[in-house]
C-alpha cells in the first residue's frame, strides 16, 4: 500500500470492523458511523487505548471523581487510580501463549559499533528522564519534548524532541501524518521515519514502530523548572480499537501477576466461554488492576458483564468534547464497558464518558438491556465484545497545572505541578484481604496525590466523599460577606487534617461521615479564622501550625477516641502509610479489634503535606461504599447478587429458625397438624378452627360507620386552586405575551403520572368522583366514568403515541386552554440526551422527551403545571421553572386557622416533632434488637449487600414472628419486639369483632427480586399456618395492578355496599379496612395514597443507600396522612401547631379584599343533570357527602355558624395572590350567603377527601360511635438506624438531619462553601435556597437549560408552573379544583356585568302629540323642536336623587311616591351578559389584533410621547388655565404644530361637508377617568372596528403616571394640580372650554385656506370609562298579536353607533344628542317613540359652538350632568336622545366617581367612630371637628342628607317643591326641586298657583335681583337656604336681594362647610319665611 505502516489486511481484523460497522449503524442515531474502509485503513491509530501511568493526582478529578460499587460489592478505581501497566494493549494477535517471551519486531539490526543498551540511543547518551529531569535542553521553534515509552523498560520515559504539526491538537485532530524528530541526546537532528527514529533511540519495539503507540506523554518543567511527564498525548478521538482476539495470551504484566481460576473450574476462563469469578469483572489472567465501574448484569446464560468506570474533569468548555470523550480541559477520561460477545473474542470497548458533579454517575452505553445511560450522540460507537478495563488518560496540550480549581496559595504550589514518580509510590493490595480480614477498606481521597494500587484491588474502596470540601471554591465576593468569609481567609492543610481528625473521633459508633455534616464544619473554621484574623488588626498572620507541630497534634486529637482512630505519619509518601494499613489489616486476627479511621499523614518536605483517610470499621466502611451508588446501581447490584446464587449461603443460614430447627419441615409439621381446617377469618381468636370452605363463606356484617370516601375539596384545596389561577393570571398580565386569556374560551388536560399501575387507578378514581369532566364540558355525563381513561397517562413506552394524539389536540384547538399536569414531576427526571440509548430503563428520559419537546414549549394554548411533594430536583441553577411560577401548599400551622377543619395534616415534620412528645409509644422508632441483628450478620456476609441482609432477616422475623404467635411461643424471645407486636396487632384485631375490619402493614423493599421473594416466602408461612383467610399479602409493584385473593375481594365488596359485581380493588385506598401485608416494592414510592386503615409503616430495609433528602424523606411521606385535630389536641404543645404562618395565607399581593369571586359557583346546566357531581364541585361539598352520623351529632356550634366561616373564608380568598385584582373585577363577587355555604358546608361533612387528605382512624377496635383517641393517631413508622438518626434529630430545634443532606441524586451542590438551611425556612426559601446553590448534573433534564452567556440570563419557560406541597397533602384535588375555577374563569372573561335597571319616574300613559313616525332613522329638526322636553330624570342611577318638578308632578298621588322612596339603600341590579366583538376592554384584555393599539411596540416607545402644554384664558374661572398633552408618536398627526419648535397648536378637526367616511367617525373622543388606570373600559380598538379614531384620556395630574403605564398609545389631556381633588364637574368642564377654545383656533387656520367657520366640525364626544357594548333596537311588529310588540336587539360597534348619529340632517342645530340606557325591560312601548328630548348621561354628543354660553359647574361632585342639561334645555337649545340604540355600563368595583374617605383633618385617634353627614358643617368658628375634604364636597353630602333639617315644608310635598334658581342639587329624594332659570328669554316651567316650600340660592350671579324673587309664593313657614363663597359675600347677597323683607333671620343659622379656612370652605344662611 506504499506507506511505512505496512499494513495488511487480516481476515479477522475484517470481520471484526466489518461487524462493529453494522453494529454501529444500527445502533446510532444521529452520526453516520464511518465507513469499514476508513476505520482500517485511513485511521493512523486505532488503537488509541493504551494504559497510561500517569499518576493521577487528586486535584485533577477536581468535580467529577466517579467511582462505583461493583456487583460483588467491591469497589474498584477506575478512577484513574491507576492502571495495570501492560504495553501490550495492541495487536496482540502477533503474540503467542501468555508465559512466552514477546517476540520482537523485526527491525533492522543497529549500525555497528553503536550503543544498544535500553534507555540510551544509538550515540551511547542517555535519554532518560530521570537523567535528564534537571538538565536544560534546548530545542528548535516549533518543537516540543515529548516522552516515549520502551517495551523493555516499563519504569522509564525516554525524552525526545517532535516537531509539534506532526502532534494532535486537543482534540485529537489534525496531525500530520509523517514525522519529523530529533535525538537530544547526541543532538542528530532530521528523522524523516518514526521507524528510524525509533530504532536510533533503541526502543526496539516488539510490534510495528507508529508514532501513535509509542509517543506517549508531553514533558512539562515544574514551578521549580523540574522536566517531568505531562499529560498524555491525545491521539485522535476515543475510538475502540479492532483487534480480533484469541485471547489466549497477554504480555505478562511487569508488577504482579494474579492467575484468577474461574468457580467452574477450569483454569482457563477462556476457553470454556466465559469465567465467572467471585468479582463480576472478568479480568484477564494478569491484569493487575480492575477498572470496574457501576455494574451490569444480563440474564442469559448467567453471564455478568463488566463495565469500567469513567472519570473526567471537565472543564468549562464541556459539551463538545465530552462527546468525543475528552474534555477540552484536559481531564482524563477512562471507559470501557462490555457485552459477552462470541466467546472467545474479546476487544477493548473504550466509551467516551462523562460525569460531572461530584460522585456524578458514569454514562456508558452499550448493546441493548443496558441500563446505563448513552453516550452523545456524536460519539462513535463502540463494538460489543468482552473487556479489558483500561483506562485513557487524556493529555493537556499546556503546561499549565491540571488544577481546575482554585487552591490555597500555601507553600504546597510545587505539587500542583506534573512531577516524575518516585520509587515507592505505589501500594500492592493484600490477596485475600476481604476474606481475611472481613473488610474492604475505603480510602476517603483527602489531599495530595494518591498512589498507585496493584494486585487484588478489587478489595479496597476509594471514594471521593469528602475531597470537595478540601477544595475551596471560588466564590464571588458577595457570597463570601454572606458567609462571614473574607477572600483571602483559606485554611492551610495542616488545619483541614486536624478538622477532619476532630470529626472522625466525634464521630458515635452508628454515624458515617457526612459531606454535608463536614462542610458546615469547615465552613465553621474559617468564619472563625476570619474573625480572628480581624481581631489581630488587619491581616496580621496568627501563627499557623507548623509542618513540624502537625504529626504531635494530629496524634494528640486522636488520643481521645479510644483508639478507634489512629494516626500514621510518613515521611516519602502517602504510599507508605496506605500499605502499612492495609498489611496490619490483612494480618490481624479476628479477635484484635480493628480502629474505625486510620488517617494517613505524609509530611513530606518537598511537597508539604498530604492525608487520606482509611476507613476500616466493619459498619462505616460498608456504609461507605453502599451509599456511593445510586438506587439503580445498588437495585442492580442486588439483583445480580440474587441471579448468580452469591446469596445462596445466607439463604441456607436462614433455612433453620432462631432455635435450630428446619424452618420448612417445621411448617410441614404444623399444616399436618391442622388438617384441612384454617384459622377463622375474623370475629374469633386464632386458635379457633373452620374449613376452608366455611371460612371463604363467612360473610361480615356491613360496618355502617365506614363512610366510603365521597371526593371533597377541602378549605386549604380550594385556597391553593386560587392560588394557582392567580399565579396563571399573572403570566397573563406579565405583559410578555406569553398567555393571551381572553383567547380561550374552554379548558382541557391531560394529566402524566409515573409508571405506576396504582397511581393511574388513583387519578382515575378522582377524576371521577370529581366530576371535572363533566364541569368542563369535555364528555357528556353518561360517558365520562369510561372516557377518563384518555385523561390519565402513564409514562411507559406507550406514552409517545397518546402524547401525540394530545399535541394534535392542542394543535387543532387554539381557543381551547390545554393544561398538562406531570404529576410526582420529580421521579425519573433524566434527560433524553443521556437516555437514549440506554436501553433496559424504560423510563428512561420519556419525562423529558414529553415535557420539554419543542411543541409542548411552543404551544401557545398550553400551560404545563408540575406537580411534586419533593420539588427540589426541579429546583436547581438550570431549573425550567420560573421561581415566581412556583405555588406552594399554605402552611395552615395554627389551630385557629384550622376552626373549621376537622382533620390536620401530619407530615414529615409532625413526625419528627412528634418524638418530644413523649409518649410510651413514639410514631417514629428504630428497632434497636433489630439493627444489632443486622450487624451480626453483615460482619458474617461482608461480600453481600446490607440491603439483601436486612430483607433476609426481616423475612425471618416476620415468619418467626407469625410462628411465635400461632404454635410455637418458644419463639417469641426471637423476634424482635417491635415485630412481634405488629404481627399481634395485624393478626388479631380481625378477630376482635363481627365486621372483620383490621390494619395494614406496609413493608418496602424496594427491590422488586427481594419483594417477590418476600412475598412468596411470607404467604408460604401463612398459608402452612393456615392464616389464609385471616390477613392478606399483597405485592405492591408499580408495575402490575393489585392482586387480591377472592374471598378478600368478597369482604371489601361487603363493606362498601353497594359496588357492582365485578368490582375489584384497582387502588391502595379501596382496600380500606382489609388486614394485610403489601409488599411495596420499586425504586421511588410513587404518590400512592393508603387508606386509612394503614397502621404500620416498616421502613427498616432503608438505610445508608438512601443519602438525599428526596430519597429518604419519600420514604416517610408514605405514613404522611390528615390526623383528627383531637391527636394533636393532647401532645398540641409539643407539636407547635401554632406556627408564624398564618399571616402567610392571608397577606396578599394586593389589598386584602381581592378574588371574592364567584368561581365555585356551578354552572346552572351541569348540576341539574350531574346530581352529585356538579354540586360537588363548587363548594367543594359533595350534596351527597354521606356524612357519618356519629360526626354529625358530636359537631360543635361554631362549626355551623356562618359567621365563623364567613370569617374564614374572607382570609382565605385573600390568599390569593398578584393577579387577583384582574379577577375581582371581571368576576361576580361571593355574596356572603354563598361565602358562608363555601365554608360551613366542608366543615360539616366527617368524611376526608379522597383526593389527598387521607385521614386516619382504625375502626374496628371501638365499638360504633365512640371513636375516641386511639382511633386516630398516624401509622407508625419503623427506621432504620442510619436512617433515624438523620430524620429523627431534632435535638436543640434543629431542622431534621435529612434536610441539610444533598436533595436529589441527580443534581450536585454548586460549592462547598455555602450557608446552612435553616429551620424556619418556608418552602419557597428553600427552593430559592437549592436554585442559588445546586445545579443539575449531566444527564438531568434540566441540564442542558445553560444560562444564557452574554446575559447570565435563564431561560425559564414562561407557561410552566410547579405545584408543591408535602406528601398526601391533597395536591391532586386541589388542581383538578384548579382545572375548574380555570375555566369558570375563562367563562367570566367572556362575561362581564352590565347595570340592568328599568327607567326610573316613567310616565307612558301621555303619549307627545308630535311623535315622529317609527322607524325613522333620524330625527326630523321641525317637528323636533316642538315636542316639550321632559324635565323628569330617567336615569335609574339616579334613582335616590331629588326628584325635579313639573306639572305633571303635582297631580301625582304623593303616598305611592313616598313609599317608592323610603326603600333602604340598595345594591343596584346587574346582569352577566357576554362580551362581543365590539366591546370596549380594560387593560386585562389581551388579543392579537390590538396588541399594537395598547402596548408599546418596543421598550423605548415610553419616551417617544411628547409632552406639550396648551394654554387659554378661561372667563368662568376668571385665568389663564394651562393644561397638558401627551402625545405618542404615532398619534401627532391628529394634531398641528408650529414650524419652528414643535410648539402644539391645535388638534385637527374634519368639516361638517366632510362626506362620510366609513374609515373614520369625525368627533374626537374624550373620556374622562379618575381611579380606573386599570379597570376603566378605556380600549375601544374593538368597539371602534378598528378604524383610526382619535380618543383623548383626561386625567388627573397626580394619576398621570399610572395612567400613561397602562395606555402608552393613548393621548392624554392632563388637567392642571389644581384639580388634584375636583370632581367630575371639573373635567367636564375643561373639556368643553377647551374644546371650544381649539374650535376656535380650528376656524381661524382653516379659515385661511378659505374654509368657513361654521364649516368646521363643532362635535365631540364625551363617554364614561365604563360604556362597555352598545346595541340597537328594533320593534317588530306581531299584526296577529295586538298586545305587545316584540323587541329585537342585535349588538353594534361604536363606530356605526357615533357614524349614525353624525349622519343626522342639520345635525349643528342640535345642543346635545345621546342614546338610552340598556335594560333587559327595554320593551316596544318605551321604543315607541324613536327619539326622545329629554336629559341624556353617561355618553353624549356635544355641540360646544351652540353651547358655548352654557357651563358646566365645575364645583361639582354630583349630578353635574341633570344639572347641565337643565340649563342647556331652559336656554332654549335642542337635546335629542336616540331611542333605538342603547347603551350598557359595566359596573366596575373601583375607581370612578367614589365618595371621599372622610377623616378628620388632625387625627387624635386611630378609631374613631365615622363621621355623620350632619357633622359635615358646624357654626362658624365653633371648636367643631374639621375635616380633611373639599368643601364642596361636604356641602353636596350635607345636603342630600339634611332635607328634613332645612326644608321641613317640602318633605314628600311635591306640590310645592322648593325654588332653585340656575341649578340643580340634589337635597335627598324625600323632595322635589323646581329649576328656574333667571336668564332673560329662558323656558321655564309653569310655576303659576304653586307655592314653594323652600329657596334655594347656590352661588347666584347678578341675574338673580330682589325683582325675580317676588314673582314667587312661598308657603308660611317655607325655609330659605343661601349658599356663598366666603362670609362677607354671603352678606351682600342677602341685602342685594332684600330677603330680609321677606325672611327671618338668627344669628344662629349660620353656618359653614366643616373645613380649616386654608380649605375655603363654603358659608350659608337658613331662615323662614315670615
Amino acid at each position: 500500500m506504499g506507506n511505512s505502516y505496512a499494513g495488511q489486511l487480516k481476515s479477522a481484523q475484517f470481520e471484526e470492523a466489518l461487524h462493529n460497522s453494522i453494529e454501529a449503524s444500527l445502533r446510532c442515531s444521529s452520526v453516520v458511523p464511518r465507513p469499514i474502509f476508513s476505520q482500517l485503513y485511513l485511521d493512523p491509530d486505532q488503537h488509541p487505548f493504551s494504559s497510561a501511568d500517569v499518576k493521577p493526582k487528586v486535584e485533577d478529578l477536581d468535580k467529577d471523581l466517579v467511582h462505583r460499587y461493583t456487583q460483588n460489592g467491591s469497589l474498584d478505581f477506575s478512577n484513574n487510580l491507576t492502571v495495570n501497566e501492560m504495553e501490550d494493549d495492541e495487536d496482540d494477535e502477533e503474540m503467542s501463549d501468555s508465559n512466552s517471551p514477546p517476540i520482537p519486531y523485526s527491525q533492522k539490526p543497529a549500525p555497528e559499533g553503536s550503543c544498544t543498551t535500553d534507555g540510551f540511543c544509538q550515540a551511547g547518551k542517555d535519554l532518560r528522564l530521570v537523567s535528564l529531569c534537571m538538565e536544560q535542553i534546548d530545542i528548535p521553534a516549533g518543537f516540543l519534548l515529548v516522552g516515549a515509552k520502551s517495551p523493555n523498560l516499563p519504569e522509564h520515559i525516554l525524552v525526545c524532541a517532535v516537531d509539534k504539526r506532526f502532534l494532535p491538537d486537543d482534540h485529537g485532530k489534525n496531525a500530520l501524518l509523517g514525522f519529523s524528530g530529533n535525538c537530544i541526546g547526541c543532538g542528530e537532528r532530521g528523522f524523516r521515519y518514526f521507524t528510524e527514529f525509533s530504532n536510533h533511540i533503541n526502543l526496539k519495539l516488539t510490534t510495528q514502530p507508529k508514532k501513535q503507540k509509542h509517543l506517549k506523554y508531553y514533558l512539562v518543567r515544574s514551578s521549580q523548572g523540574v522536566l517531568s511527564k505531562g499529560p498524555l498525548i491525545c491521539w485522535k478521538e476515543c475510538r475502540s480499537r479492532q483487534s480480533s482476539a484469541t485471547c489466549h495470551s497477554m504480555k505478562p504484566n511487569s508488577s504482579v501477576s494474579s492467575t484468577v481460576t474461574p468457580e467452574n473450574g477450569t483454569t482457563n476462563g477462556y476457553k470454556s466461554g466465559f469465567i465467572q469469578t467471585d468479582s463480576p469483572i472478568l479480568s484477564p489472567a494478569n491484569s493487575a488492576i480492575n477498572l470496574s465501574g457501576a455494574q451490569d448484569l444480563t440474564r442469559n446464560k448467567n453471564v455478568v458483564k463488566p463495565l469500567a468506570l469513567s472519570l473526567q474533569v471537565v472543564g468549562k468548555t464541556f459539551a463538545a468534547d465530552a462527546a468525543n470523550g475528552n474534555s477540552s480541559h484536559g481531564g482524563k477520561s477512562s471507559a470501557s464497558s462490555s457485552t459477552p460477545a462470541r466467546p472467545g473474542n474479546y476487544s477493548l470497548s473504550p466509551r467516551p464518558s462523562y460525569a460531572s458533579g461530584d460522585q456524578a454517575t458514569m454514562f456508558i452505553s452499550g448493546p441493548p438491556k443496558k441500563r446505563h445511560r448513552g453516550w452523545y450522540p456524536g460519539s462513535p460507537v463502540p463494538q460489543p465484545g468482552l473487556v479489558v478495563p483500561v483506562p485513557t488518560v487524556r493529555p493537556l496540550s499546556r503546561s499549565e497545572s491540571l488544577l481546575s480549581a482554585p487552591v490555597p496559595q500555601t507553600p504546597l504550589t510545587g505539587i500542583l505541578q506534573p512531577r516524575p514518580i518516585p520509587a515507592g509510590e505505589t501500594v500492592i493490595v493484600p490477596e485475600n484481604l476481604l476474606t481475611n480480614s472481613g473488610v474492604r477498606p475505603v480510602i476517603l481521597i483527602g489531599y495530595g496525590t494518591l498512589p498507585y494500587f496493584y494486585g487484588n484491588v478489587g478489595d479496597i474502596v476509594v471514594s471521593p466523599l469528602l475531597v470537595n470540601c478540601y477544595k475551596i471554591p471560588q466564590l464571588e465576593n458577595k457570597d463570601l460577606e454572606h458567609l462571614g468569609l473574607t477572600g483571602s481567609q483559606l485554611l492551610s492543610v495542616e488545619n483541614m487534617i486536624l478538622l477532619t481528625i476532630q470529626y472522625l473521633v466525634r464521630l458515635g459508633p452508628d454515624q458515617i461521615p457526612l459531606r454535608e455534616e463536614f462542610e458546615q464544619i469547615m465552613l465553621k473554621a474559617m468564619q472563625e479564622f476570619t474573625l480572628r484574623e480581624r481581631a489581630l488588626q488587619m491581616g496580621a498572620q496568627c501563627a499557623p501550625v507548623s509542618p513540624g507541630q502537625l504529626p504531635w497534634l494530629a496524634r494528640l486529637i486522636a488520643s481521645v477516641s479510644q483508639d478507634l482512630v489512629h494516626v500514621i505519619v510518613t515521611q516519602n509518601s502517602l504510599a507508605e502509610g496506605i500499605s502499612e494499613t492495609l498489611r496490619t489489616l490483612s494480618e490481624m486476627r479476628h479477635y484484635q479489634r480493628l480502629p474505625d479511621y486510620v488517617v494517613a499523614i505524609c509530611a513530606s518536605k518537598i511537597r508539604g503535606n498530604e492525608f487520606c483517610v482509611v476507613v476500616l470499621g466493619q459498619h462505616q466502611s460498608r456504609a461507605l461504599a453502599e451509599s456511593m451508588l445510586t438506587t439503580s446501581e445498588f437495585l442492580k447490584e442486588i439483583s445480580y447478587e440474587l441471579i448468580t446464587g452469591k446469596v445462596s449461603f445466607l439463604a441456607s443460614h436462614f433455612k433453620t429458625t432462631s432455635l435450630g430447627d428446619d424452618l420448612d419441615k417445621l411448617l410441614d409439621k404444623m399444616q399436618q397438624r391442622r388438617g384441612e381446617s384454617v384459622v377463622t377469618p375474623f370475629n374469633g381468636d386464632l386458635h379457633e378452627c373452620v374449613s376452608a370452605q366455611e371460612a371463604a363463606a363467612m360473610i361480615p356484617t356491613q360496618n355502617l360507620d365506614l363512610d366510603i370516601e365521597t371526593f371533597q375539596i377541602y378549605q386549604p384545596q380550594l385556597t391553593v386552586a386560587r392560588k394557582l389561577l392567580s399565579q396563571v393570571c399573572a403570566i397573563a398580565d406579565s405583559g410578555s405575551q406569553s398567555l393571551d386569556l381572553g383567547h380561550f374560551s374552554k379548558v382541557d388536560f391531560i394529566i402524566i403520572v409515573p409508571r405506576s399501575e396504582v397511581l393511574v387507578q388513583q387519578t382515575l378514581q378522582r377524576i371521577r368522583q370529581s366530576g371535572v369532566l363533566v364541569d368542563l364540558g369535555l364528555e357528556e355525563n353518561g360517558t365520562a366514568y369510561q372516557r377518563a381513561e384518555k385523561y390519565v397517562v402513564r409514562l411507559d413506552n406507550e406514552i409517545q403515541t397518546k402524547f401525540e394524539v394530545f399535541m394534535r389536540r392542542v394543535k387543532q384547538n387554539p381557543y381551547t386552554l390545554f393544561v398538562l399536569v406531570h404529576d410526582n414531576s420529580h421521579v425519573e427526571l433524566t434527560s433524553v440526551i443521556s437516555g437514549s440509548l440506554s436501553h433496559g430503563e424504560p423510563s428512561h428520559g420519556l419525562a423529558d422527551r414529553v415535557i420539554n419537546c419543542r411543541e409542548v414549549l411552543e404551544a401557545f394554548n398550553l400551560l404545563v403545571l408540575q406537580v411534586s411533594s419533593f420539588p427540589y430536583t426541579l429546583q436547581t441553577q438550570q431549573s425550567r421553572i420560573s421561581s415566581s411560577n412556583e405555588v406552594h401548599w399554605i402552611q395552615l400551622d395554627n389551630m385557629e386557622d384550622m376552626s373549621c377543619e376537622e382533620k390536620l395534616y401530619f407530615g414529615l415534620n409532625e413526625y419528627s416533632k412528634s418524638l418530644q412528645w413523649g409518649i410510651t409509644s413514639p410514631l417514629l422508632r428504630c428497632d434497636e434488637t433489630f439493627e444489632k441483628m443486622v450487624n451480626t450478620l453483615l460482619e458474617r456476609y461482608p461480600r453481600l449487600h446490607s440491603m439483601v441482609v436486612r430483607c433476609y432477616l426481616l423475612i425471618q422475623q416476620y415468619s418467626e414472628a407469625l410462628m411465635a404467635l400461632t404454635t410455637m411461643a418458644s419463639l417469641r424471645d426471637h423476634s424482635t419486639p417491635e415485630t412481634l407486636s405488629i404481627m399481634d396487632d395485624l393478626i388479631s384485631s380481625p378477630g376482635k369483632t363481627r365486621s372483620g375490619r383490621g390494619h395494614m402493614l406496609i413493608i418496602r423493599v424496594p427491590s422488586v427480586q427481594l419483594a417477590m421473594l418476600a412475598k412468596e416466602r411470607l404467604q408460604e408461612v401463612r398459608d402452612k399456618l393456615g392464616l389464609q383467610y385471616r390477613f392478606e399479602i399483597i405485592l405492591g409493584n408499580p408495575a402490575s395492578e393489585l392482586s387480591v385473593a377472592t374471598h378478600f375481594v368478597a369482604r371489601l365488596k361487603t363493606w362498601r355496599g353497594n359496588e357492582p359485581e365485578e368490582w375489584t380493588p384497582r387502588t391502595y385506598q379501596d382496600l380500606e379496612g382489609l388486614p394485610c401485608i403489601v409488599i411495596l416494592t420499586g425504586k421511588d414510592p410513587l404518590g400512592e395514597t393508603f387508606p386509612r386503615s394503614l397502621k404500620y409503616c416498616d421502613l427498616r430495609l432503608i438505610d445508608s443507600s438512601y443519602l438525599t433528602r428526596t430519597a429518604l424523606e419519600q420514604e416517610v411521606g408514605l405514613a404522611c396522612c390528615y390526623v383528627s385535630k383531637e391527636v394533636i389536641r393532647g401532645p398540641a404543645v409539643a407539636l407547635d401547631l401554632s406556627g408564624k404562618e398564618q399571616e402567610r395565607a392571608t397577606i396578599s399581593e394586593n389589598d386584602s379584599d381581592e378574588l371574592l369571586i364567584d368561581l365555585e359557583r356551578p354552572q346552572s346546566n351541569s348540576s341539574a343533570v350531574t346530581g352529585t357531581s356538579g354540586s360537588i364541585m363548587e363548594n367543594g361539598v359533595s350534596s351527597s357527602s354521606a356524612a357519618d352520623r356519629s360526626q354529625k351529632l358530636s359537631l360543635t356550634p361554631s362549626f355551623q355558624s356562618p359567621a365563623n366561616s364567613m370569617g374564614l373564608d374572607e382570609g382565605v380568598s385573600a390568599g390569593t395572590g398578584g393577579a387577583g385584582e384582574t379577577l375581582k373585577q371581571e368576576c361576580d363577587s361571593l355574596g356572603p350567603q354563598m361565602a358562608s355555604s363555601t365554608t360551613s358546608k366542608p366543615s360539616s361533612s366527617s368524611s376526608s377527601s379522597s383526593s389527598g387528605p387521607r385521614a386516619v382512624s382504625w375502626p374496628g377496635q371501638l365499638p360504633q360511635g365512640c371513636r375516641g383517641l386511639h382511633a386516630a393517631l398516624p401509622p407508625i413508622v419503623i427506621l432504620s438506624k442510619a436512617a433515624y438518626s438523620l430524620l429523627g434529630s431534632q435535638r436543640g430545634g434543629k431542622p431534621p438531619t435529612s434536610s441539610s443532606l444533598l436533595p436529589h441524586a441527580d443534581v450536585a451542590w454548586v460549592s462547598s462553601l455555602r450557608p446552612l438551611l435553616h429551620k424556619d425556612m418556608s418552602s419557597e426559601e428553600q427552593s430559592l435556597y437549592y436554585r442559588q446553590w445546586t445545579s443539575a448534573r449531566q444527564h438531568h433534564a434540566d441540564f442542558s437549560n445553560q444560562p444564557d452567556p452574554a446575559s447570565g440570563a435563564r431561560a425559564c419557560h414562561p407557561r410552566r408552573l410547579l405545584l408543591t406541597g408535602p406528601p398526601q397533602v391533597g395536591k391532586t384535588g386541589s388542581y383538578l379544583q384548579f382545572l375548574r375555577i380555570l375555566f369558570r374563569m375563562l367563562i367570566r372573561l367572556l362575561e362581564v356585568d352590565v347595570y340592568d335597571e328599568g327607567e326610573i319616574n316613567a310616565d307612558h300613559s301621555e303619549c307627545s302629540g308630535v311623535s315622529q313616525a317609527e322607524g325613522e332613522p333620524w330625527p326630523d329638526i321641525e317637528s323636533f323642536s316642538k315636542m316639550p322636553f321632559d324635565v323628569s330624570v330617567h336615569d335609574p342611577k339616579y334613582s335616590l336623587m331629588s326628584l325635579v318638578y313639573t306639572e305633571k308632578l303635582a297631580g301625582v298621588k304623593q303616598e305611592a311616591i313616598k313609599d317608592s322612596k323610603v326603600e333602604e339603600p340598595r345594591k343596584r341590579g346587574t346582569v352577566s351578559m357576554m362580551l362581543t366583538k365590539y366591546a370596549a376592554y380594560n387593560t386585562f384584555h389581551h388579543c392579537e389584533q390590538c396588541h399594537q393599539y395598547m402596548d408599546c411596540t418596543s421598550a423605548s416607545q415610553m419616551s417617544d410621547s411628547t409632552l406639550h402644554a396648551f394654554t387659554f384664558s378661561s372667563s368662568m374661572l376668571g385665568e389663564e388655565v394651562q393644561l397638558y398633552f401627551i402625545i405618542p408618536k404615532s398619534k401627532e398627526s391628529h394634531f398641528v404644530f408650529s414650524k419652528q419648535g414643535k410648539h402644539l397648536e391645535s388638534m385637527r378637526l374634519p368639516l361638517v361637508s366632510d362626506k362620510q367616511n366609513l374609515n373614520a367617525v369625525k368627533s374626537p373622543i374624550f373620556t374622562p377617568s379618575s381611579g380606573r388606570h386599570e379597570h376603566g373600559l378605556l380600549n375601544l380598538f374593538h368597539a371602534m372596528e378598528g378604524i383610526s379614531h382619535l380618543h383623548l384620556l383626561v386625567v388627573k395630574e397626580y394619576e398621570m403616571p399610572l395612567y400613561r403605564k397602562y395606555w402608552p398609545n393613548h393621548i392624554m389631556l392632563v388637567l392642571p394640580g389644581m384639580f388634584n381633588n375636583a370632581g367630575v364637574g371639573a373635567a367636564r368642564f375643561l373639556i368643553k372650554e377647551l374644546s371650544y377654545h381649539n374650535l376656535e383656533l380650528e376656524r381661524n387656520r382653516l379659515e385661511e385656506l378659505g374654509v368657513k367657520r361654521q364649516c368646521v366640525w363643532p362635535f365631540i364626544v364625551v363617554m364614561d370609562d365604563s360604556c362597555v357594548l352598545w346595541n340597537i333596537h328594533s320593534v317588530q311588529d306581531q299584526t296577529s298579536q295586538p298586545m305587545e310588540a316584540g323587541v329585537s336587539s342585535k349588538n353594534v360597534s361604536l363606530k356605526s353607533v357615533l357614524q349614525h348619529i353624525e349622519a343626522t340632517p342639520k345635525i349643528i342645530h342640535y345642543a346635545i344628542l345621546g342614546i338610552q340606557k340598556w335594560s333587559s325591560k327595554l320593551t316596544s312601548q318605551s321604543l315607541k317613540a324613536p327619539f326622545s328630548r329629554c336629559h341624556v348621561h353617561d355618553f353624549i354628543l356635544l355641540n360646544i359652538d351652540l353651547t358655548q354660553n352654557v357651563q358646566y359647574d365645575f364645583n361639582r361632585y354630583f349630578c353635574e350632568d341633570v344639572d347641565f342639561n337643565l340649563r342647556t334645555n331652559s336656554s332654549g337649545l335642542l337635546i335629542c336622545r336616540f331611542n333605538n340604540f342603547s347603551l350598557m355600563k359595566k359596573h366596575v368595583q373601583v375607581g370612578g366617581q367614589r365618595d371621599f374617605i372622610i377623616k378628620p383633618k388632625i387625627m387624635v385617634s386611630e378609631s374613631l367612630a365615622p363621621i355623620l353627614p350632619l357633622q359635615y358643617v358646624c357654626a362658624p368658628d365653633s371648636e367643631h371637628t374639621l375635616l380633611a375634604a373639599p368643601a364642596q364636597f361636604l356641602l353636596e353630602k350635607f345636603l342630600q342628607h339634611a332635607s328634613y333639617k332645612l326644608f321641613p315644608k317640602a318633605i314628600h310635598n311635591f306640590k310645592s317643591p322648593v325654588l332653585a334658581i340656575d341649578c340643580y342639587l340634589n337635597i335627598g329624594p324625600e323632595v322635589a326641586i323646581c329649576y328656574i332659570s333667571s336668564r332673560p328669554h329662558s323656558s321655564n316651567v309653569n310655576c303659576e298657583g304653586v307655592f314653594f316650600s323652600g329657596l334655594l340660592l347656590y352661588l347666584c350671579d347678578s341675574f338673580v335681583g330682589a325683582d325675580l324673587l317676588k314673582k314667587f309664593k312661598f308657603l308660611k313657614g317655607a325655609t330659605l337656604c343661601v349658599i356663598c363663597q366666603d362670609r362677607s359675600s354671603l352678606r351682600q347677597t342677602i341685602v342685594r336681594l332684600e330677603l330680609e323683607d321677606e325672611w327671618q333671620f338668627r344669628l344662629r343659622d349660620e353656618f359653614q362647610t366643616a373645613n380649616s379656612s386654608d380649605d375655603k370652605p363654603l358659608y350659608f344662611l337658613t331662615g323662614r319665611h315670615v
